[in-house]
């Protein structure tokens, strides 16, 4: 996805941090509905996600999906799917692709995803 006149600027991955990109449209608007709604919330998730560590421990806001969702394919490839809790509904997963130091946004919301009902 190319940004376009009016959108916002994203910040270049540099030495060790990751680069955020979405991998659905989906996500994309998720993300900026949690921008609007909570956009310090939102700004803490996007900074703590892009520095976190390869071998990431879980904490109270960021853990490892488990079960079925454990992981998550993009571009044909299975990752390891995380899962940034942004407020007590609000949802970022993501797959890492560990060798490009590079996190696909599989989804982003407000709301509890509901595959996980």
């Amino acid at each position: 996805m190319s940004p376009k006149r009016g959108e916002r600027v994203a910040p270049p991955a540099a030495g060790e941090l990751w680069e955020l990109r979405f991998a659905t449209s989906e996500a994309a608007k998720g993300w900026d509905e949690l921008c609007r709604q909570v956009p310090a919330n939102t700004l803490v998730a996007y900074e703590e996600m892009r520095r976190r560590t390869v071998a990431g421990e879980s904490t109270t806001r960021h853990l490892r999906l488990k079960g079925k969702l454990a992981t998550g394919v993009h571009d044909g490839v299975e990752m390891e799917q995380w899962q940034y809790e942004v407020t007590a509904g609000g949802r970022i997963w993501y797959v890492m692709a560990i060798e490009h130091r590079m996190l696909w946004l599989k989804h982003a919301g407000t709301g509890h995803p509901k595959r996980t009902e």
